[in-house]
């Protein structure tokens, strides 16, 4: 497994080299991402958004990537009721799908076992752990292409692919 740990993820060349799919699973209820603070806080205040160049870039990479015609799926696992954090993606998570990725939701009473890990599977030959520090934060990657990881992470990814609902299903309940 390579590390890379406190280095920026550098998304853009992930996606980049991609070619077929991106499957990211998110299985955290809280994320302390040091951009999102602002924006979380005025959400949790009533305020409206203001605009956000960081989901503007990301949005930008996903409609470069799936117009090579690379699929991106996400499931999120949440708990139910949901936290504050996930009542604020689901509020802001349409314009991820606007842009071309396709996210869908699991209730954690219903997902079963699942990692406790985030990670992505890229091309279904390498996954990339997220990894975070003692308090939530983002501290670097780890990347893997060991066969029985990669295997483990597509029987996941069917899994809860399978019984997730897609995010417009999700938010209209």
């Amino acid at each position: 497994m390579r590390y890379l740990p406190h280095e920026p993820p550098d998304w853009a060349a992930l996606f980049r080299e991609c070619v077929s799919e991106a499957f990211h699973l998110e299985v955290r209820d809280v994320y302390t991402v040091p951009a999102e603070t602002g924006r979380l806080g005025r959400f949790l205040a009533g305020r409206p958004a203001l605009p956000d160049d960081e989901k503007d870039r990301w949005n930008m990479l996903i409609r470069e990537t799936t117009g090579r015609g690379v699929t991106i799926r996400r499931v999120r696992v949440v708990s139910v009721p949901h936290s504050d954090y996930h009542r604020w993606l689901l509020s802001v998570t349409g314009t991820n799908t606007d842009a071309g990725e396709d996210i869908r939701y699991v209730p954690r009473h219903l997902a079963g076992d699942v990692p406790s890990d985030d990670w992505w599977l890229i091309d279904d030959d390498r996954v990339v752990y997220n990894l975070v520090d003692e308090h939530g934060k983002p501290s670097g990657l780890a990347v893997t292409t060991d066969r029985g990881i990669i295997q483990y992470a597509r029987c996941v990814k069917h899994r809860l692919w399978d019984m997730a609902t897609p995010y417009t299903e999700y938010v209209d309940r």
